[in-house]
């Protein structure tokens, strides 16, 4: 049994491990590639623990080699604020 079924409406892109990625409890990242959606897979696993969850989507929106556009972009890396005034 999964740890929680989750939308892929609320995973997030990462274009740095080319897959959508949600949160782990454990404080590592549930991820699924694109190959993975396209196959069918929705299951996505977490690198650092024995955690998994349920990812709930359409896969007819998977059927081209870019991320849909409607999904949510990347987060964008922390951006430094200068300490100087």
């Amino acid at each position: 049994m999964s740890y929680d079924e989750v939308e892929i409406e609320d995973m997030v892109w990462n274009e740095e491990l080319q897959a959508y990625t949600y949160q782990c409890p454990c404080g590592d990242l549930f991820q699924i590639t694109l190959e993975e959606l396209r196959a069918g897979e929705e299951i996505a696993h977490c690198p650092s623990c024995s955690l998994y969850i349920t990812v709930v989507y359409d896969q007819a929106d998977f059927s081209d080699k870019t991320p849909p556009a409607t999904l949510p972009p990347a987060v964008p890396p922390a951006v430094k604020r200068s300490t100087q005034r």
